[in-house]
């Protein structure tokens, strides 16, 4: 407020002498705008390069954002989505009041808890043994090794599960007969889905995930490991006191992003997993909105459980990022 009664009784920012007047000069200077003006001036190439990919998220994230209002509609292809008329919260109460509202609220948890249980401290200990090899061949082998099943593609890697876990034709249906034990079908038993997935998962993710981990244990100052050294560390203090804490940062935005994402399975692999047989554990969220939205062709209903899936989304992501921020005293740089 006194800045702007100085201003108005100098009718102006500018003092007799040419001066601009300094408090003004101070609240420009830290203004939002003028220090975004300055970095862009500044730093105009990096803005550039960002310039597509935040030119992709917004075409094809944010704007689809908008038809989202299908779940409050009574959907039809004629009239479109600004003239379909209003439901309002009939589809959210249709799913809410829906017998398998808790059968899949319950799948989705437990596939993901599952998968996150497993595959989440998997990568920083492959990390943290890959970054204790000393011999740079045998280092670089193992690193191609785990990293290689990232590229095959989800149809194959199940593929491989139906081969690897047939009753009939399955290596470890063989190993089982071997022992004396009868066969089992691992597909077809409910108790047993999430398991599978969550351990084919961690295969198939934990040596592209451990490259993020091995990056932020090189930016770690090498003479913190030196003084650990000399303070008669061994090699398991030095990754307690020295490793962990420094990458703990990449840790906890990890965690973040994992949690706010619970309830997302992976549609692709939960879908070609499914059968008859597992139903009953392998029906999630996911695989539930694209038999009713495009295979009953129940637009606003399929609408209302997505936007649902995405609102405890972001809820869980703001709830563990606040948790970070107490914790950390750093929210996880997320925001």
């Amino acid at each position: 407020m006194r800045i702007f009664r100085a201003s108005k009784a100098y009718n102006a920012s500018i003092l007799e002498d040419g001066r601009e007047y300094p408090r003004l000069a101070e609240a420009k200077r830290t203004s939002h705008g003028y220090r975004a003006k300055k970095s862009f001036r500044r730093h105009w190439q990096l803005y550039l390069v960002m310039a597509p990919a935040l030119l992709y998220f917004f075409v094809f994230k944010y704007i689809p954002i908008a038809n989202s209002v299908i779940a409050f509609k009574e959907y039809n292809v004629v009239e479109g989505i600004w003239g379909s008329p209003w439901a309002g919260f009939k589809y959210f109460e249709l799913f809410f009041g829906n017998p398998v509202f808790w059968t899949l609220i319950k799948n989705t948890l437990t596939i993901s808890l599952y998968s996150l249980i497993v595959g989440f401290p998997i990568p920083i200990i492959l990390a943290i043994c890959l970054n204790e090899i000393r011999d740079g061949f045998f280092r670089r082998f193992t690193q191609l090794v785990t990293y290689a099943p990232y590229f095959i593609s989800t149809v194959i890697v199940v593929s491989m599960l139906m081969l690897f876990l047939s009753p009939q034709l399955g290596a470890i249906n063989h190993l089982l007969k071997a022992l004396g034990q009868r066969p089992i079908n691992f597909l077809a038993s409910p108790g047993m889905f999430a398991g599978i997935f969550a351990w084919s998962g961690a295969w198939q993710f934990s040596g592209y995930a451990a490259v993020i981990y091995l990056a932020a244990l090189s930016s770690i100052d090498p003479q913190l490991h030196d003084a650990a050294k000399v303070d008669g560390a061994s090699r398991l203090q030095k990754i307690r006191h020295v490793d962990l804490p420094g990458i703990m940062p990449v840790i906890l935005v990890i965690l973040i992003l994992n949690v706010g994402s619970l309830l997302s399975v992976s549609f692709e692999k939960v879908f070609l997993m499914q059968n008859p047989l597992n139903l009953t554990a392998s029906e999630v969220i996911s695989t539930y909105v694209y038999k009713i939205g495009l295979l009953n062709a129940n637009y606003s209903f399929a609408t209302a459980v997505g936007l649902f899936n995405s609102v405890v989304g972001m809820i869980l992501l703001l709830l563990v990022n606040s948790l970070a921020k107490r914790l950390s005293n750093s929210g996880a740089g997320l925001w």
